[in-house]
């Protein structure tokens, strides 16, 4: 058998050993063993001679030192903190309060929980089950149909795998060879248009069909009022904002409900005041922050360059003297001395009839504010353009228009803000706030390239840590516990990475990836045939594998195509990122059908759950489509951040 062939056996005796339920690192390890030994083989030197062990011991040397991975075991660590501190269960129920208006409220709040615990642990499972046992009885004993309940909780559960921070562009990162930070910049717009699909499809079949998701009873639809609260409104007005406002101004008629038994006093008054101003602040923090952004920070650099262009077209008095009685004087065009040529350049830019300033020349002259072609060619700071695009006429005017809305928006608020709608804030200050700012401040600062991936996930551990401390959730056995998954999965992915980069060089020592770019290049695809038939393949693949076999060992077949077809990678990689949410909801190895059905009910069968699944497979499929149509969705980001 020729080696060639050897390399596509051993490209299907990967996939078939898998579905056989062996362990995927140990197969690919075990499988490059084997057929690497039989490429390298030299009958005049001894088996233990063969060179695939010197090429594991640096396949193996290649993962330990690849710094991409370091941040794995944080991240792994900061999601399973979270998940064993049990700091979801207040959350959902003030979410939910949230928006009880919404046609399908339980749903909704499912969904946004899903997405936004997602994010913050990264963990498909561990979402799953843990919104399973918290959203999925509440559900079904409201009424929902079984295959929207499952199929809410197994389709957002996924979403944290898409949306940064994530383990798996973490992993493309490492085997493609890109930018962490530039993934998680495109990959943040396409996660979230996902999600708000997924949330346009819920409150759509909610609508047409109001039978699968009826309202709540009016006591689950209300948040108890504290006594004191009470007694201020009553006591200034209906409206919470304006009757602490007064409360703060003049506490007299507040105080008197300490004669009541209920402690009021006027400190209290003020927290409360600054609770109340919580939307508003955060609003007036966006906008700011954009502001900031794009107008000051973005254009630090034009700004430096405008001042050097200032200098450099209007010297200064002194200089200008200096010029006038000992500097060059340019003679007169047809009578004045004419420089000597030394060299055939200089004859040459004599011919041109201008003085040349030579190279490292201090003091260079200038015709109208316009710089010299000597400065150009030396990078000076006039001659280079700016180095971000400057602010576009259209920001101004969107941002006026946000402004606006931000403004209609906090007065509907707070001119429904009773002391229920007070209360239910309270609550998702108390219990969104801190999990927010968190993974906020993780993204930001790795978005905003003020700390790499690994001294963010560093951070975020930090702070959930800090979090399920405060919370009071967190002991020594759930501080065990969740170390011991940590060192678990990352033990997995780190093999994995030895195994696929041993399987890697083998295949393509034996020729498979020669073969398999001969095939592709033979059909004389164009870009977009190519990006479908990989993509086709990809979601094929995602039915009877996981997303781990699929990045390691198939996406680097593609990836040396890539610049045939020109294709950047970040998009390619974005695209296989969407298209892999398949392979947690494609049967028959769909795991979160399985993780799900593991926490439901027992009425609860495997097929409604399959069946709630599926139309959420064509979601992804859309979400693909308008990527491509649309690629500024993936793209604009990390463009406008990095260049």
């Amino acid at each position: 058998m020729s080696n060639p062939a050897l390399g596509m056996t051993m490209l299907c005796l990967i996939v078939v050993v898998i579905m056989m339920g062996f362990p995927t690192a140990f197969t690919l390890m075990g499988l490059g063993m084997v057929f690497g030994y039989i490429a390298f083989y030299d009958p005049s030197a001894g088996w233990l001679d063969n060179r695939v062990f010197d090429l594991m011991v640096q396949r193996a040397f290649g993962a330990m030192t690849n710094e991409t991975l370091l941040s794995i075991p944080l991240f792994v660590l900061m999601g399973y903190v979270m998940e064993r501190g049990a700091l979801v269960d207040k959350m959902f129920h003030s979410v939910q309060l949230a928006f009880r208006s919404v046609p399908g409220s339980l749903a909704v709040t499912t969904l946004i929980i899903c997405t936004f615990w997602g994010i913050a642990s990264g963990l498909v499972g561990a979402v799953v089950v843990l919104m399973g046992v918290i959203a999925m009885r509440p559900m079904l004993d409201a009424g929902y149909d079984t295959r929207l309940a499952a199929g809410v909780i197994t389709a957002g559960g996924t979403l944290g795998i898409l949306i940064p921070p994530s383990v798996m562009i973490i992993v493309y990162a490492a085997v493609a060879g890109q930018s962490v930070v530039k993934l998680y910049a495109a990959a943040m717009f396409p996660g979230f248009f996902l999600a708000f699909l997924y949330l346009v499809y819920i409150i759509g079949w909610v609508l047409i069909n109001p039978k699968i998701a009826p309202k709540l009873p009016p006591e689950k639809n209300q948040a108890p009022v504290p006594a004191w609260l009470a007694h201020v409104s009553s006591s200034y007005s209906r409206r919470t904002l304006p009757a602490l406002l007064l409360a703060v101004a003049s506490p007299g008629k507040a105080r008197q409900a300490s004669a009541n038994g209920v402690p009021l006093t006027w400190g209290l008054l003020v927290r409360s005041l600054g609770m109340a101003l919580v939307p508003m602040i955060m609003g007036a923090a966006v906008l700011g922050g954009t502001w900031w952004y794009v107008v000051v920070h973005s254009q630090a650099d034009n700004n430096a360059a405008d001042v050097v262009v200032e200098q450099v077209a209007s010297p200064d008095e002194t200089t200008a003297t200096l010029r006038s009685t000992d500097g060059l004087q340019e003679p007169p065009a047809q009578e004045g001395l004419q420089a000597p040529p030394v060299d055939s350049e200089t004859a040459e830019a004599a011919g041109d009839g201008g003085l040349q300033a030579p190279p490292g020349a201090d003091v260079e002259e200038t015709t109208g504010g316009v710089a010299e072609p000597g400065l150009q060619s030396m990078g000076d700071p006039a001659a280079q353009g700016p180095q971000t695009p400057p602010v576009p006429e259209a920001f101004y005017t969107g941002f006026g228009v946000a402004c606006g809305l931000m403004v209609l928006l906090l007065a509907w608020y707070y001119w429904r803000f009773d002391a229920e709608q007070y209360e239910i804030l309270r609550m998702l200050v108390t219990s969104v706030m801190p999990l927010a700012l968190l993974t906020i401040m993780v993204l930001g600062v790795i978005l905003f390239g003020i700390t790499t991936a690994t001294e963010s996930a560093a951070v975020g551990a930090a702070g959930a840590f800090i979090m399920a401390w405060h919370a009071g959730t967190l002991n020594f056995q759930r501080i065990k516990e969740a170390v011991f998954l940590t060192t678990k999965t990352t033990s997995m992915v780190c093999w994995l990475f030895v195994g696929s980069a041993l399987f890697s060089a083998v295949f393509a020592l034996l020729g498979g990836q020669r073969v398999i770019e001969e095939w592709v290049l033979s059909m004389d695809l164009s870009p977009l045939q190519f990006l479908l038939l990989s993509q086709a393949i990809i979601f094929v693949l995602g039915w009877p594998l996981e997303w781990t076999e699929i990045i390691v060992i198939f996406v680097p077949i593609f990836l040396p195509l890539l610049p045939h077809f020109q294709i950047d990678p970040i998009l390619f990689g974005v695209l296989v990122f969407v298209n892999l949410q398949a392979a947690f909801l494609s049967p028959p190895v769909a795991m979160s059908a399985f993780y799900l059905k593991g926490v439901s009910p027992a009425h609860v069968t495997i097929n409604q759950i399959f069946a709630g699944m599926m139309p959420y497979m064509f979601i992804v499929i859309l979400c693909m489509v308008l990527m491509y149509i649309w690629p500024g969705l993936t793209l604009w980001l990390p463009t406008y951040l990095y260049g």
